[in-house]
């Protein structure tokens, strides 16, 4: 069996994202692992319009810095001796980016955290979470937040 030395932690910066990190890291240190959070702002690019237009580059820059500023809040309040943590912002399709971000980190577990999602929502929408597990390149630890 492969050892559990890289951790991925999708974070979405919701309401539910401490005890998420809170349990991750946990796990991190139950396996001696490193633990690399990713956070996917939801790009734009124009798809919605049909074209690229600027004032999409500038929300997704707006975005992205937000995003980052979190980021480092996130890995300031998780710092310790015990589990080193890195993070990464991207920007593009959510899914996408947390499968592309675990291969390239060659990721031994990912945990992610679920949303509850439930009736007509999860079918027009589905989850983030039930697609990332079909897809991803390695075992994935769902956690529910709301327990």
């Amino acid at each position: 069996m492969k050892e559990v030395r890289k951790i991925v932690v999708p974070v979405d910066f919701s309401q539910h994202t401490a005890k998420i990190v809170e349990y991750a890291v946990y796990v991190a240190k139950c396996f001696a692992a490193n633990v690399s959070f990713v956070h996917v702002a939801e790009g734009y690019g124009g798809r919605y319009a049909g074209i690229a237009h600027p004032s999409f580059e500038d929300v997704e820059n707006e975005l992205r810095q937000q995003a980052e500023k979190k980021m480092e809040h996130l890995l300031t309040d998780n710092s310790s001796e015990s589990v080193k943590c890195t993070g990464k912002v991207l920007v593009g399709d959510v899914e996408d980016g947390i499968i592309e971000y675990a291969t390239d980190e060659k990721a031994d577990l990912l945990v992610i955290g679920t949303h509850g999602v439930k009736g007509l929502e999860k079918i027009l929408l589905g989850s983030v979470a039930g697609r990332v597990v079909k897809k991803a390149p390695c075992p994935v630890l769902t956690f529910n937040p709301y327990q």
